[in-house]
């Protein structure tokens, strides 16, 4: 049984790791930490816990919660993780859900996020935890950065596309749909519900701190840099991200000419291809759900579960193709994820106490 410890676990993406944390067969939750909430119990904070995690919220002191622990959710905000991370390694395991450790170069950290970081050379060693891409890499991590709920989205959504090398890396639009829970816990007006009621609103634009997060991993895919135009969206709901992404296939003939089409290394000529493509990428990753040319993907079909729905259309007109995701933002684009890698660095099977639908409707 492991022994997890929570760093910031009175926030949103902190309640749902210990929400999923109290039915896993394989762990079991000792420290909870919040200096606001220090000697609380845990389900004051969280009332949908009552009963199922009798936890207490205690002080930061790693001397106090470290002699016990296997391994660390560190939940907080930016900055936090680097700070302690020292403290944590050779000793825990720790799971990154913020920024911190999801860059191979330090300096794009400091460049996004605007201070210096404190821990460079772990953040060097870290390995980036999207389990569908580096699931070989994951399960020798002491640190292991969570990412982030749109770069999850964008990727997946995309990975087939340019792994196989079909589309132009230069083209990649992505724009994205995000519900509140997105933001945290913390209020703020722009999230009160008279604001955000009735009104669909863009943000960060251009240069939302996801940004490189997205173009990293996609252009350690295509083997080559990719630059992409990234567009986040505020939507009136609690849970979900919806990503659709444009991108131009290469080997396309020109917008007017009458020769088919086939795309890039593989013979892709319609939708059909493209989906039989993408079924064959995801064959062996259980959270990834291929959808048929009848289907597309949408929130509720995910909502409060860690799987991803994606699909995919080939535009004959345009010569584009349109790649489609959905995923529960504070579930696989965070706290389920953070556990999927958690499974993943101590050899469980990636879907122990994640394998489940969501709630419908």
């Amino acid at each position: 049984m492991l022994n997890v410890t929570v760093i910031g676990g009175s926030g949103y993406t902190g309640g749902e790791v210990l929400r999923i944390l109290s039915s896993h067969p394989g762990a079991r939750v000792v420290h909870v930490v919040s200096r606001t909430h220090a000697g609380k119990p845990v389900g004051e904070v969280f009332p949908n816990l009552r009963q199922c995690c009798e936890a207490v919220f205690c002080e930061p002191d790693p001397s106090r919660y470290l002699p016990d622990t296997d391994v660390v959710f560190c939940c907080a905000p930016h900055g936090t993780a680097m700070g302690i991370a020292r403290e944590i390694v050779g000793k825990a395991k720790l799971i990154d859900l913020g920024p911190d450790f999801r860059f191979r170069d330090p300096a794009v950290f400091e460049e996004w996020y605007g201070k210096p970081h404190e821990a460079p050379e772990l953040a060097q060693e870290a390995v980036y935890g999207l389990v569908e891409l580096h699931a070989s890499e994951i399960k020798s991590a002491g640190i292991v950065g969570n990412p982030g709920c749109y770069p999850t989205c964008s990727v997946l959504a995309l990975a087939p596309l340019l792994a196989y090398g079909l589309i132009d890396p230069e083209s990649v639009v992505i724009d994205a749909k995000s519900g509140v829970s997105g933001a945290g816990r913390s209020p703020g007006l722009a999230y009160h519900f008279p604001e955000v009621n009735d009104s669909i609103r863009p943000y960060g634009i251009p240069g939302h701190r996801h940004t490189p997060e997205i173009e990293q991993e996609l252009s350690r895919l295509a083997g080559r840099q990719v630059k992409c135009s990234f567009s986040p969206h505020l939507v009136p709901m609690t849970r979900g991200i919806l990503v659709t992404c444009y991108a131009r296939l290469l080997g396309w003939p020109e917008v007017g000419s009458d020769r088919a089409g086939a795309a890039g290394s593989r013979d892709i000529r319609d939708t059909g291809d493209i989906i039989a493509l993408y079924r064959e990428y995801y064959e062996f990753r259980p959270f990834v759900r291929v959808l048929g040319p009848g289907e597309l993907p949408h929130t509720k079909a995910v909502y409060g579960s860690n799987f991803c729905d994606v699909t995919a259309r080939v535009d004959p007109r345009t010569g584009r193709v349109i790649a489609m995701a959905a995923i529960d933002n504070l579930v696989k684009g965070a706290a389920g994820q953070a556990v999927q890698n958690m499974n993943v660095m101590f050899g469980l099977d990636e879907r122990t106490g994640l394998y489940a639908p969501g709630l419908y409707p």
